[in-house]
């Protein structure tokens, strides 16, 4: 049988949970990969109100719509972050953000993190996808030089940091999908290598593939699913095009805005960019990935009421079931 194939819904937050399961369940989605922020899935409302979650399965339901995975990114940037700052502010619950104290915002961040397993575990979904923050990506330009030793005082307050959380994602039965992404402990393919190794390979931590951020870097995302096979958690889809080689775009993206034609890159609609799709979708088949294939619409140069739907449609068709699973049933058939 194929993946079902959900759509997240963080970009979506403007609207109202029922607005956006009306739409997906319009368009054909199979269901939701769910942010926690908006009025979609609230953490704390999900642990303390009678009834709550019965209500977002309830309409999920009425739309014909299940749900796989939720997400918190935006509390999880906050657990590791140095510095904590006006950005956080804006993006984090009044809650979590408190009084603004940097070292408050980050043990808060922690413990709604450790609140989103067990939400995630009441909702009964296995998987929570999420940033982790970072405390020395602001080194990534390596000027003015910085030792190793400052690095791996990064990588281990990482651990300091998520071990205590991934311990309650185990208690709930519950694993966490880091995205791989610029500004996070992991970014790339050796900061991965890195990040898996300062918590010991633990199985509650894994990876969210997300292509688009590896294309840009010139990295291989089906050589990613491969290498990673066993701590792919969770699939999002969302395509980059590059506009490198005119001599004035460069891949930092000289601080334009998203949808602005001087980038050197940006997010479009998927289906529409340089990702390697096929290859990717092959590989997932090759190491026998089964869970939800998600579509991220971020496409600052599309209306995403077009594209989404555009989007689902391109997905489908690549969704397809293994090869071999295919031909054992066809052949089985033909014997009956």
């Amino acid at each position: 049988m194929a993946r079902p194939i959900t759509l997240f819904t963080g970009q979506w937050a403007d609207l109202p949970f029922e607005e956006v399961c009306r739409l997906a369940g319009e368009w054909g989605y199979d269901g939701l990969e769910i942010a926690c922020w908006g009025d979609h899935f609230e953490v704390d409302r999900a642990l303390t109100e009678d009834g709550y979650i019965e209500s977002r399965r309830e309409i999920l339901q009425r739309h014909g719509l299940e749900v796989w995975a939720i997400s918190n990114h935006l509390v999880g940037q906050a657990v590791c972050d140095d510095p904590i700052d006006q950005r956080h502010q804006d993006i984090l619950p009044a809650s979590v953000w408190g009084d603004g104290d940097a070292e408050g915002v980050r043990q808060r961040a922690a413990e709604r993190m450790a609140d989103t397993a067990r939400a995630a575990a009441k909702l009964g979904v296995d998987t929570v996808i999420g940033f982790t923050g970072s405390a020395i990506w602001k080194y990534v330009a390596m000027f003015p030089p910085v030792g190793d030793d400052v690095i791996r005082a990064g990588y281990a307050d990482f651990a300091r940091r998520w071990n205590p959380i991934l311990d309650v994602f185990d208690e709930v039965g519950v694993r966490f999908a880091h995205e791989v992404h610029p500004s996070e402990i992991a970014y790339d393919y050796w900061s991965t290598v890195a990040t898996l190794e300062a918590v010991g390979h633990r199985e509650a931590f894994g990876l969210n593939w997300d292509p688009s951020h590896m294309v840009w870097q010139d990295l291989d995302p089906a050589g990613f699913i491969w290498d990673f096979k066993d701590r792919i958690y969770h699939v999002d889809c969302k395509d980059t095009r590059k506009r490198i080689g005119n001599g004035r775009n460069g891949r930092l993206g000289s601080h334009l805005p998203w949808g602005d034609p001087r980038r050197g890159w940006d997010f479009v609609s998927t289906g529409h960019g340089d990702v390697p799709w096929e290859d990717c979708f092959r590989t997932l088949n090759a190491i026998g990935y089964d869970g939800p294939i998600s579509i991220e619409w971020e496409d600052a140069g599309m209306d995403r009421l077009v594209g989404a739907p555009g989007a689902l449609e391109f997905v489908r068709a690549l969704n397809f079931d293994k090869p071999d699973a295919a031909f054992d049933a066809a052949f089985s058939s033909s014997k009956d």
